[in-house]
């Protein structure tokens, strides 16, 4: 293997998007896709035994989230490079995901160039994030108006994307793979950081972030 080969994983619980990520990243001579994971937990797993250059994940999977996973290899590696690879334009996910320690935001929208202009911008120690979200988070970051969602934990706002998109707290448990008693405590955080005292709140503060239409 070349000195200057750039490893990578890929982390997405949707096959046929891992395949073709992976087509693009391995079209170029200096990218080895070294595994592909379905999941936090597994993302993890991977990460801690083969250590690659970077991790190109995604925010939304089963099980433990991307943005928990994030947290977790950055606690096990400092030196970690993360890229968020996301489907979410909206800017409390970049926002969630930059303070989480990711050095890249990239909206699947966006294609394949921006992904490949992260990564290299990753090996370089700079940061990146589509041009969707920048221009938004450069504005709104001027305006304060997403601080309240920046103090947000990142399963805290996993849990506020589930509570806005109408799940319920059993349905949240089950998909987290956590325990009811442990979202509940999530969800009384929740509405205390961000003044919440209804439903209609909830909603209100969804519609307001964008994280619902």
């Amino acid at each position: 293997m070349l000195n200057n080969m750039i490893r990578i994983i890929i982390a997405d619980d949707h096959e046929v998007l891992r395949v073709g990520v992976r087509q693009i990243l391995q079209s170029n001579d200096h990218i080895e896709v070294v595994a592909e994971a379905e999941s936090g937990e597994q993302a993890y797993e991977l990460y801690n035994k083969l250590l690659p250059d970077i991790l190109v994940m995604d925010m939304s999977m089963p099980g433990m989230g991307g943005l928990e996973a994030l947290r977790r290899v950055l606690a096990k590696d400092n030196n970690a490079r993360v890229i968020v690879f996301s489907m979410h334009h909206e800017v409390p996910y970049a926002l969630q995901a930059l303070s989480s320690g990711a050095q890249a935001y990239v909206c699947k929208s966006a294609g394949a160039k921006d992904l490949l202009t992260a990564i290299k911008k990753t090996m370089a120690g700079k940061t990146f994030l589509s041009s969707i979200v920048a221009e938004e988070i450069a504005l709104k970051k001027l305006t304060g108006e997403y601080t309240a969602i920046e103090q947000l934990t990142a399963r805290e706002f996993e849990v506020f994307c589930f509570l806005a998109n109408g799940k319920k707290v059993t349905e949240i448990s089950e998909l987290l793979n956590i325990s009811h008693k442990t979202v509940a405590t999530y969800q009384t955080r929740i509405k205390k950081k961000l003044n919440i005292e209804s439903p209609i709140d909830l909603l209100r503060t969804a519609i307001q972030f964008g994280i619902i239409d």
